[in-house]
């Protein structure tokens, strides 16, 4: 009978879903995942530490040699000084974890207060002191800050669109579901906030790419044999995947648009 019930509910409900809502539900995932890239390194919970741009960390392998090499004996010192030690450092746009024997991490927007927990044998090239570095010169949040308010307030702009309700035909004296348009004004207002969000997105991502493999290739060629470095793919997937449902919003917002226009001229 409860599924019957629900059943039921949901069938009511889906006719009086609008368009902007479908809109408003892809900007709410969007938030949520451009939040999540945000919150990337700033506590040890679970999944939090797994979100980072970029991460060092020491491991014996095979040095490269190459011609351009001016002292490629430089390897075996880096190897010696480097020793035992298998620190792990991750970055986030506003904090750094790090896991100095392979267990758990520490993570913490004060760098200073992690760096005096770790010894000089865990961290003997200041891999901490390189990824604070990384993020206070290179990493730039505000871009995504500003595109989660705009997105934010054009979820707010699309809750106020007309939805369907009933009235009474004055000529068959029956209810009838109508759906006014909604303001011009605010549509197009909505349509160029959402739009300018999507470009701080992808101005960001496409940043926070090129910045994070450059650095990941100069740091492992300076520690070469001692120490790798990596790009974060979840971050990479939430910055992706975040600009990707803003786009699809701004088509279905300019989509919609032109049909109320085109309608419009139609009806003249």
């Amino acid at each position: 009978m409860a599924n019957v019930r629900f059943a039921v509910g949901i069938q009511r409900l889906i006719p009086f879903l609008g368009y902007h809502h479908v809109l408003m539900i892809l900007i709410a995932i969007a938030i949520i995942l451009l939040s999540l890239l945000l919150a990337g390194c700033t506590s040890s919970s679970p999944l939090i530490p797994g979100i980072f741009i970029i991460s060092f960390y020491y491991q014996m392998y095979t040095p490269v040699y190459d011609p351009t090499q001016v002292d490629p004996g430089v390897t075996a010192a880096i190897a010696n000084l480097v020793g035992n030690a298998m620190l792990e450092v991750r970055v986030g746009y506003f904090g750094i974890c790090v896991n100095p024997d392979g267990g758990s991490f520490l993570c913490s927007n004060n760098v200073t207060l992690l760096a005096e927990q770790i010894s000089i044998d865990e961290d003997p090239l200041n891999l901490i002191w390189v990824a604070e570095t990384f993020k206070n010169s290179v990493v730039f949040p505000y871009l995504l800050i500003v595109a989660i308010v705009l997105a934010f307030v054009v979820f707010l702009m699309l809750a106020t669109f007309p939805g369907w309700h009933e009235e009474r035909d004055a000529r068959t004296g029956s209810d009838v579901d109508i759906k006014p348009f909604p303001s011009r004004p605010v549509s197009q207002a909505a349509l160029a906030l959402i739009f300018i969000s999507s470009i701080f997105v992808l101005v960001s991502v496409l940043w926070q790419h090129t910045a994070s493999v450059a650095a990941a290739q100069v740091a492992q060629d300076f520690g070469n044999g001692s120490v790798r470095s990596g790009v974060g793919t979840s971050a990479m997937v939430l910055g992706w995947f975040g600009f990707a449902l803003l786009i699809i919003v701004t088509i279905g917002l300019l989509v919609m648009i032109l049909s109320i226009h085109l309608l419009d001229r139609l009806t003249d």
